[in-house]
């Protein structure tokens, strides 16, 4: 990796990798756009038009040869894509839907053979800090609950499933209580936050989830419990979501420009 300069990709440039090309594109000591993997190639072109510095747009398998850092702001159909080539190619990889890597933890033990690392942005999250330094000791529970417009829930395979139509909701009402693991599987763009607690706490399998549709919110709303034997941890956070994508947060592309400058920057706030 470079010791000066790290180059970046970009996989999507949708709500959250739009925002964060136009960022970098715009001049991030250290960090330098290099490429971008898309769908749509001429849809690209025409959202880049004003850049500066156009990085090249590469297919997926081609941007460990040009890039340091890979970040996926993509659909989760090609989180595995993305991964698997970051991984591979011995890159710095930063998951936006850290949620598909719940079930693909194999690729954790993959990126310690590869010299890769995986860096879980903090995301709609707060407190990861916290989180992790009460993990150094003994925690007893971790709960989340999660409060979408139920627009931002729709279209969830879970919900799917078992025929629940959220739009159709006129009362806050829980759709699902599970584990973290669960939640990932039947709710993939909705639950990285409840993704990134399990991974910084106790794990999937004990980090439990609510989710509601609440007509009655214009917020993504996450409320977090953690009883540990270093402290009590009660947070809250209110994320207006993206006009773009009502799935996710305005404030998620923010936190993964504050993870890369934070692979840079002299000074660096918080573990």
């Amino acid at each position: 990796m470079s010791t000066e300069t790290y180059t970046v990709g970009i996989v999507g440039l949708g709500a959250i990798g739009l925002h964060l090309a136009r960022a970098l594109d715009a001049g991030v000591p250290g960090l330098k756009l290099t490429a971008v993997a898309v769908r749509d190639r001429e849809k690209a072109l025409k959202a880049m038009k004003g850049f500066r510095d156009r990085p090249l747009i590469l297919d997926i398998p081609k941007l460990p040869r040009e890039c340091d850092i890979i970040v996926e702001a993509a659909p989760a159909a090609v989180f595995e894509e993305v991964a698997t080539a970051a991984i591979e190619g011995g890159c710095v990889f930063i998951p936006s839907s850290c949620g598909q890597l719940l079930p693909r933890m194999h690729l954790i033990d993959r990126a310690r053979e590869t010299g890769a690392r995986i860096i879980v942005p903090t995301g709609a999250l707060l407190g990861l800090d916290a989180v992790r330094a009460c993990a150094e000791g003994r925690i007893d529970s971790v709960t989340i609950q999660t409060r979408k417009p139920p627009r931002g829930l729709a279209g969830a395979p879970y919900l799917e499933e078992k025929g629940i139509d959220v739009l159709a909701i006129t009362a806050p009402t829980m759709v699902f209580s599970g584990n973290a693991l669960e939640a990932a599987r039947g709710f993939p763009a909705n639950v990285n936050v409840a993704a990134a607690l399990a991974l910084a706490g106790v794990g999937p399998e004990r980090t439990m989830v609510e989710i509601w549709a609440d007509p009655g919110v214009d917020r993504n709303m996450h409320t977090i419990r953690v009883e540990s034997e270093a402290a009590r941890l009660t947070m809250t956070i209110e994320n207006v979501p993206s006009e773009e994508n009502p799935r996710t947060g305005k404030i998620t592309p923010l936190s993964i420009l504050a993870c890369l400058r934070g692979l840079t920057s002299t000074l660096k706030v918080g573990s």
